[in-house]
């Protein structure tokens, strides 16, 4: 029947401790529909948030049967820990944006659950603000990992392989370069003795602004204009090259965009 493969509570093997990872176990642990019951990582020292159900491992020998192996550890160490976890009935998924599902062919149950969101552990973010982008390639994997997005209180939907690569690339556009142009900002108010916080108002309504118009019509200032003369006195004042090199280049892309 098709609920069969319906689990009222979800036994969970969680491999690794970095943002992704704690993150998951912080919102999975002492969850109703969800038990973590092992986590594994390769440095037990970095798994101190572990409750007093959860077995902690570093020994792939040691794993315990489960519903779902969540995979939450760094791309480049996914291909060998997907070839030395048991094939068994356990659904294996990974929560990375770049790597095809295909990674996890060797499971016969298998998937993705890719939280689209910037993840830290220091930063309490509830799920309901985390986007889980769902990728499986059988029914029982695709409900399994519905019931992780329900209990955690996620919204979530399907994104397939080449979907989640091109999120996966957005999301370095409009939150790692951002806020490495942060960093830059902060950088050029610490050269000029002004203090950043005057500037976070502007970042939290450039953020808001976007929530009502697409990018494009909310783009402002000298570039979007043509105002070459506040440009060049721009970058007069900047004398590091790598940010000449920056603000040339986005002042490029914005006119080019917007010609």
């Amino acid at each position: 029947m098709e609920n069969s493969t319906f689990i009222r509570m979800i036994k969970v093997v969680l491999f690794g401790a970095g943002n992704v990872g704690t993150r998951f176990y912080q919102a999975m642990n002492n969850n109703d529909g969800i038990v973590v019951t092992q986590w594994f990582n390769r440095s037990l020292s970095a798994m101190t948030l572990a409750g007093p159900n959860t077995i902690c491992t570093n020994d792939l020998d040691d794993l315990e049967p489960a519903d779902l192996y969540l995979l939450a550890v760094a791309d480049d160490a996914l291909p060998e820990l997907v070839e030395k976890i048991p094939v068994g009935s356990a659904v294996v998924a990974h929560t990375a944006g770049s790597l095809s599902i295909e990674l996890l062919e060797k499971h016969p149950n298998h998937g993705v659950l890719y939280p689209l969101q910037t993840l830290s552990k220091k930063r309490d973010l509830p799920f309901d603000q985390i986007p889980l982008c769902i990728e499986a390639n059988h029914n029982k994997a695709d409900k399994i990992l519905r019931q992780i997005a329900t209990a955690l209180g996620a919204p979530a939907q399907t994104i397939d392989s080449r979907q989640r690569q091109a999120l996966h690339v957005a999301a370095v556009f409009v939150n790692n370069f951002t806020n490495s142009l942060f960093a830059q900002g902060e950088r050029l108010c610490a050269e000029h003795q002004v203090d950043f916080g005057i500037l976070q108002p502007l970042i939290l309504e450039t953020a808001q602004k976007v929530q009502r118009l697409l990018p494009q019509q909310a783009q402002t200032g000298p570039a979007i204009r043509n105002d070459q003369s506040t440009i060049e006195k721009h970058l007069q004042l900047l004398n590091d090259p790598i940010q000449k090199k920056i603000y040339q280049l986005l002042t490029h892309a914005i006119q080019h965009k917007h010609d």
